[in-house]
């Protein structure tokens, strides 16, 4: 599993979790696409606006390997505004390939994606 060296473990001064520390000994939990209703809790709409942010600082719109992201987190933007990057796809795979959706991103996350980019 590959580590991303200097992406941020979790949204600071909180339990959001961004990234693991080891392989799932069990298996590897699958991503899957998770609906964000618009009553979602404040604090989880900055977990993903922080999330996106630190995804787009580290790789842009270049592919990635998901390698030791947090599924949780993945999967609420996934099939959105990350998608994948190669077909055929594993979502259960720790070298799964994915990417930014630039148009989706800048959609869902004008100022981070303008901002930055």
């Amino acid at each position: 599993m590959l580590k991303h060296r200097g992406f941020p473990g979790r949204l600071t001064g909180t339990d959001f979790q961004f990234t693991i520390r080891r392989a799932n000994p069990k298996g590897v939990t699958p991503l899957t696409r998770r609906e964000r209703f618009r009553d979602r809790r404040p604090a989880d709409k900055r977990a993903d606006t922080a999330f996106m942010e630190a995804l787009w600082v580290h790789f842009g719109d270049q592919p990635f390997e998901r390698g030791n992201l947090d599924a949780g987190r993945l999967s609420w933007l996934f099939g959105r505004e990350v998608v994948p990057a190669e077909d055929p796809f594993d979502p259960a795979s720790y070298d799964a390939l994915l990417v930014i959706d630039v148009d989706a991103a800048r959609a869902s996350f004008p100022d981070v994606i303008d901002e930055l980019g």
